[in-house]
């Protein structure tokens, strides 16, 4: 669990990385100075991106591994500008807990 909440993590961080290029770099660029570069190449990166953090959040709350509630949390975080590396924060204590956790023989 704590390797599946690591991945979400570093997807969580790349996917509001390249959000935060593309509000902030790519779209003034298209806007102010008649670039669209920018943004036909990070908004696609962002949107795939955006899909697969959105996916493995489902994926982690139908395997149980997050709660509805905390899927929904970063469902809307994905939306939000900066609000990936918010709900980090506590992807980092579940993953911490669950890497300190004793490991069970069965």
């Amino acid at each position: 669990m704590a390797k599946t909440l690591g991945i979400l993590r570093w997807v969580g961080f790349l996917e509001g990385a390249s959000f935060l290029v593309l509000l902030g770099i790519a779209m003034p660029l298209k806007y102010a100075m008649g670039m669209p570069i920018g943004v036909k190449v990070v908004g696609p990166i962002h949107g795939v991106l955006f899909m697969v953090y959105v996916a493995m959040a489902a994926h982690a709350v139908s395997d149980g591994w997050l709660s509805k509630g905390q899927g929904l949390k970063m469902a809307i975080a994905s939306l939000l500008p900066f609000g990936p590396f918010v709900v980090d924060r506590e992807l980092k204590a579940m993953a911490q807990r669950t890497a300190e956790a004793p490991v069970e023989r069965g």
